[in-house]
């Protein structure tokens, strides 16, 4: 296969309002999770040399570039987000070589690498981190040190210089006897947060990054970026170190209060993103940032991303994600769908004239989409609400990201016991919630977990229906990390490859679509009947020529609501149907009744 040539969005169509078109302005991003993707020496962890013998598949989906979670060395605390030596390998994964041949192939085949990056926090086995243990060494401030409470025994019950709690569960603060002090982790006590406020803990990162780009990388995903800047005073001191207002704080279900308002989106980011920029990307082309935006607002997103800022390409924001949860994740609630639609509209007015958006319902760190907000009663609604969020997806503005396996509908894990989970986090927070705080019981506690839990978008990706679902040769000795989902028999990539109607060719459509049509690739957004409690409705338009998207997200037939309605008050023209997610004489039939049926999308030129 060679490398593909594609129609562009013209660059006369200015997406940012800063500068002609990006490559990535009008491409799709493809998440691999590689312990999940696909395993080549059958020891039951997906790899590199997997990932190499898969990217003509990728390449016949019409991807533009792969998001690579984390291959570096790790002791695999969490999964890789805890990296030990960033300029190696970890040999679950494989080699640098085998890093080298991904990197050849992939771009033999028109597709770009962007890597994961975890620069807010380290391994605790990283050789910075065990240096810094001695308070002598050149180390020993680049990260977050500090010693016991005062009139407080040092590693002792309440003795933590404040009481912050980690992501993971317990305390944020961990006690290590050898330097006598307590360093701080926002997320596993395995991550020690790396102190940014320290010059030469920057440039170290500065350096890694360019050695990855000198070797061929395409870019960096950079994990909770926004977390970088802490808010410390005039003397260094984080809140509440020694007392003070941090007291106040509420305190959560499991008896800390959050260390988040002090860390996201700190006084010194744009500070610290400008000065990578320019250490690192400055006289480069075609490259990709992208940061996971902990605590960014859309507004503070616009500026970020504006490219006279010199900042970041484009950041993944959380407030469209938490629309159905109260308080803590493992707290849901029904989807409201308005709530969804004003949150995704607030992203996209955000960056209306400068800035971009990235598109996502799925990655690593969420359940799938389909299990969540579609239909996974019967095989006709699942496969008909799988095409429905993706069209809803997709035609917004912005660049869309596919987590693996979405683009063949596949769902949650289905466990229900908790020694099916591997996730770290989910794992804490059962122990933390049901045997220590008791705020949930065991029962409704595995209910949580099987809705939102990580591990329902890390099962293994599904290729066939054999044993292990084609993750891993039938006769591995070692079964796969993680229990292959019981519907693989259903739902895998060989049983949709041939079928035109599957969720696998309506995904290669979508893609097709945002590289073809500058409409979908750049047009303005405009929210259409935003209250409505079923209907998802919104226009994309460039001058004279507009585009109504029309999502019925529900189970139920929906009545088309007013301005909608007015919008298609002459009917549908088939010829006009951009996309659809089932036959136009149908819908135009529907339409013409003034209703959708069960999760009808269509995209439509009006």
């Amino acid at each position: 296969m060679t490398t593909r040539q594609r129609k562009t969005v013209p660059d006369t169509i200015r997406t940012n309002g800063a500068s002609p078109n990006p490559w990535w302005a009008n491409a799709v991003v493809y998440q691999i999770y590689p312990r999940s993707f696909q395993d080549s020496n059958g020891d039951g962890f997906g790899d590199l040399k997997g990932i190499t013998s898969r990217l003509e598949y990728l390449a016949e989906l019409g991807i533009d570039a792969i998001w690579l979670s984390p291959v570096y060395r790790s002791p695999q605390d969490d999964n890789g987000y805890d990296i030990s030596d960033y300029r190696d390998i970890d040999p679950m994964f494989g080699t640098l070589a085998d890093m080298d041949a991904l990197l050849g192939k992939a771009h033999a085949l028109g597709i770009k690498i962007v890597m994961d990056l975890v620069v807010n926090h380290t391994s605790d086995e990283h050789a910075w981190f065990q240096a810094s243990r001695d308070r002598q060494s050149p180390y020993a401030d680049w990260y977050w040190w500090r010693p016991a409470r005062e009139g407080c025994e040092p590693g002792t019950p309440g003795a933590e210089p404040n009481r912050w709690g980690g992501t993971f569960g317990g305390s944020a603060w961990q006690y290590d006897p050898v330097r006598g002090e307590y360093y701080l982790h926002t997320f596993s006590k395995k991550q020690p947060d790396l102190n940014w406020e320290n010059p030469d803990v920057r440039h170290a990162v500065y350096d890694m990054m360019n050695w990855w780009l000198d070797r061929g990388v395409d870019g960096f995903r950079m994990d909770v970026i926004t977390l970088i800047s802490k808010r410390i005073d005039a003397k260094g001191h984080l809140p509440g170190e020694f007392g003070g207002d941090i007291e106040d704080e509420p305190v959560g279900e499991e008896g800390y209060s959050s260390p988040w308002p002090f860390s996201m989106d700190g006084p010194r980011l744009d500070e610290f993103l400008q000065e990578m920029r320019r250490e690192v990307f400055a006289g480069r082309e075609g490259y990709l940032t992208v940061g996971e935006g902990q605590g960014i607002s859309p507004k503070r997103n616009e500026a970020i991303t504006d490219p006279a800022n010199n900042e970041l390409d484009m950041l993944f924001l959380f407030d469209h994600m938490g629309v159905d949860q109260r308080g803590a994740k493992w707290n849901m609630v029904p989807l409201h769908l308005p709530d969804l639609k004003h949150a995704m509209a607030e992203q996209q007015d955000a960056v209306r004239s400068k800035g971009w958006a990235s598109l996502y319902l799925n990655n690593h760190d969420q359940p799938r989409s389909l299990s969540r907000w579609g239909d996974t009663s019967s095989p006709e609604l699942r496969v008909k609400s799988a095409k429905a969020l993706g069209l809803l997806l997709h035609m917004h503005k912005g660049t869309p990201y596919i987590y693996q396996g979405e683009e063949i509908g596949m769902t949650n894990a289905g466990f229900t016991r908790l020694d099916q989970y591997q996730d770290l986090e989910s794992i804490n927070a059962y122990h933390q919630r049901v045997d220590e705080a008791h705020v949930q019981d065991a029962a409704s506690m595995l209910e949580s977990l099987a809705k939102v839990s990580r591990d329902n978008s890390r099962t293994p990706m599904q290729w066939d229906d054999s044993q292990f679902a084609g993750f891993t040769d039938p006769g591995a000795k070692t079964k796969p990390w993680l229990a292959v989902n019981a519907n693989k028999s259903q739902i895998n990539v060989d049983a949709e490859c041939a079928n035109p109607d599957s969720v696998l060719s309506f995904y290669r459509k979508l893609i097709a679509l945002r590289h073809s049509d500058s409409v979908i690739a750049a047009g303005v957004f405009q929210l259409v009947d935003g209250d409505d409690e079923c209907i998802y409705a919104f226009t994309r338009s460039i001058a004279e020529r507009r585009v109504l998207v029309v999502v019925n997200v529900s189970s139920k037939s929906a009545s088309l609501p007013v301005e909608t309605s007015l919008l298609l008050v002459n009917g549908i023209d088939a010829e006009k149907v951009l996309i659809a997610n089932e036959d136009s004489d149908a819908l135009a039939a529907q339409v013409a009744k003034g209703k959708l049926s069960p999760w009808s999308a269509f995209a439509y030129q009006i």
